[in-house]
Formats: C-alpha cells, sequence, structure tokens
C-alpha cells in the first residue's frame, strides 16, 4: 500500500517511548484544599509510548516492540504487564533513577490533570539504542516526550536517523502542549523533520502551526509532515495531507470514566490499522474506536 506510514509489506512495530506507573484519582467532588477529598485511587501501567504500543498489540495483527527505561524496583511488573498485553518489551533498567510516575487527577467530567515525574523514562540515550530493534521493522514510532529531555531527544534522533536509512516510516506524537511550549514548537518540528507521520491533539496542533483554528493548524502541519491527523476528543479526528483536510472521522458515543490514554489508544489503533494497509480515514476510524473503548474504564491500557 502506498501513502505516508505505510511500506506495503507485513512488519513490525517498534515503539520508542515512555514507561510510567499512573496513580489515578477519580474524584466527583471538586478537589477540597487543606483537607480530605473521597476518590477512587488505583495505581496502574502506564506511559504514553507503552500504551500505544498495547492498543497496537491488541489488534494482533502485527508483532509490536518497545524500548523504554525503567527503575529496577517495578522492572519486573511493568515487563510483565507488558508482555501480558503482547508486547515485546526492551526495558533499560536505569542504575540511578526510580520508573517515572504520573498522578492523573480525574474529575466528574472524566477530564485529567497530570502531575509528572519523568524518572527514568527520559533517560533513555544512544547508548540503549540497538541496530536489530529495526530488523523486521515496518514502522518506527517515537513518543514526543522524548524530545523534551537532552539524552532522549538525542535517542529519538538516532532512532529517526536509522529508521530513516533503512526506509522505514516514522511517526511521532507530540504528547504533551505544556512541556512543547517549554521546548519551543520550532525545534520540536526541527527535530521531528523526517517523520512520515504527525498525531497531535488539538492544542498542540494549534500550538506547533501558531494557529487558533484546528483544521488550518492541521493543514500547515502537512505541508511539513505528508500526513497528519489530528485528535479532537468527542470532536473525533481530522486527516490532513499535503496541505488540505482529506477525512473529518467522527468519535463513538461513550459514556466516560477516564481520558487518561484516549490518545494513546488513537495512535496504536491508528498504527496497527496502517500497518494493515488501512487508508488514514479507516485507520482514523479504527483509533476512534479504540478511544471510545479507552475512556470508558480507568488508566491507558486496554
Amino acid at each position: 500500500m502506498g501513502g505516508p506510514g505505510v511500506t506495503g509489506a507485513p512488519g513490525a512495530l517498534l515503539v520508542v517511548g515512555d514507561v510510567v506507573t499512573d496513580v489515578v484519582a477519580v474524584h466527583r467532588e471538586p478537589l477540597a484544599p487543606a483537607t480530605d477529598t473521597a476518590a477512587r485511587i488505583r495505581t496502574l501501567p502506564g506511559g504514553a509510548g507503552a500504551n500505544a504500543a498495547c492498543w497496537a498489540a491488541r489488534t494482533g495483527t502485527a508483532e509490536v516492540r518497545l524500548l523504554a527505561r525503567v527503575g529496577c524496583e517495578s522492572a519486573r511488573w511493568h515487563e510483565r504487564a507488558l508482555v501480558d498485553a503482547g508486547v515485546r518489551p526492551r526495558l533499560v533498567v536505569d542504575p540511578a533513577e526510580p520508573t517515572g510516575t504520573v498522578v492523573a487527577l480525574v474529575g466528574a467530567d472524566a477530564e485529567r490533570t497530570f502531575l509528572t515525574d519523568s524518572g527514568a523514562s527520559l533517560r533513555l540515550c544512544p547508548a540503549d539504542w540497538a541496530p536489530a530493534l529495526l530488523d523486521g521493522a515496518a514502522h518506527l514510532h517515537l513518543s514526543g516526550y522524548l524530545f523534551f529531555a537532552e539524552s532522549s531527544r538525542e535517542l529519538a534522533l538516532v532512532a529517526l536517523r536509522a529508521a530513516r536509512t533503512r526506509g522505514v516510516p516514522v511517526s511521532v506524537d507530540p504528547a504533551s502542549a505544556g512541556f512543547l511550549a517549554g521546548l519551543g514548537p520550532g525545534a520540536f518540528l526541527s527535530a521531528v523533520a523526517g517523520a512520515a507521520v504527525l498525531l497531535p491533539n488539538e492544542d498542540e496542533a494549534r500550538l506547533l502551526a501558531g494557529l487558533p483554528d484546528t483544521a488550518r493548524a492541521a493543514e500547515a502541519l502537512s505541508l511539513r509532515v505528508p500526513l497528519v491527523v489530528v485528535t479532537r476528543g468527542t470532536g473525533g479526528a481530522l486527516v490532513a495531507e499535503d496541505g488540505r483536510i482529506t477525512a473529518e472521522v467522527a468519535a463513538e458515543p461513550v459514556e466516560a470514566v477516564d481520558t487518561t490514554g484516549a490518545g494513546d489508544a488513537f495512535t496504536g489503533a491508528f498504527l496497527a490499522a496502517r500497518l494493515t494497509g488501512a487508508t488514514p480515514a479507516a485507520a482514523a476510524r479504527a483509533g476512534c474506536r479504540a478511544a471510545a473503548r479507552a475512556i470508558t474504564r480507568l488508566g491507558g491500557r486496554p
């Protein structure tokens, strides 16, 4: 199959990204300062890269690999969770830092606020890379979080260059509007030059393009990256190619419990569909279906 992000031959999906421990706290009432607020709290495996890998593996259509860095205190737990989800993990155990932790505060509207301690996840470095990770790979996906720290950014650039040398298409999820603003949109877009697919949400797309309108932002970004797919929550997704919107996909209506990981679910299902030869529009529909399933339960994994 032709088009950005598709090689035309079956092969593995390699995800390079983050594995973190999610502490998800769902509170029906507004947070009460200086006292208690009742909440339902769960500790779950997470991380944007790991979540996307698990959702891709859920389809069972391709081998999914994951390169990430974790702390020794939870390495076995995370490895088992990934293996059980059908992912082949290569987890580098950091000698100094614990696994990254994200506290997700989920309000009555199911929207979440993150408190993030990146821990070991952004300490990935070029020494963690192995060329054999790309053997048999049909696609490389990079979590945008990698670009927000020097060592992991260097690793991401090594992986991106290696993939391009082998003719393996690359996708990037910008990951965080807050971190993007700190790095700078221009610096981020320069770093991901050569990627075939960009998967931002609305806030990230508008920030990267410097435009207030999501559709115009998607069109502008697709002049820099051939295929841009913007997720819009309950608004579904926009697909832009070569400077124009080519598809608008509706979200599936569900009762939201926790929106944590919805974008990761979209990304994983989208990439898995593309690996089977789906068009960008059809892959976006698969992504929306996965996102709808994701928000009906706690956590970011299938």
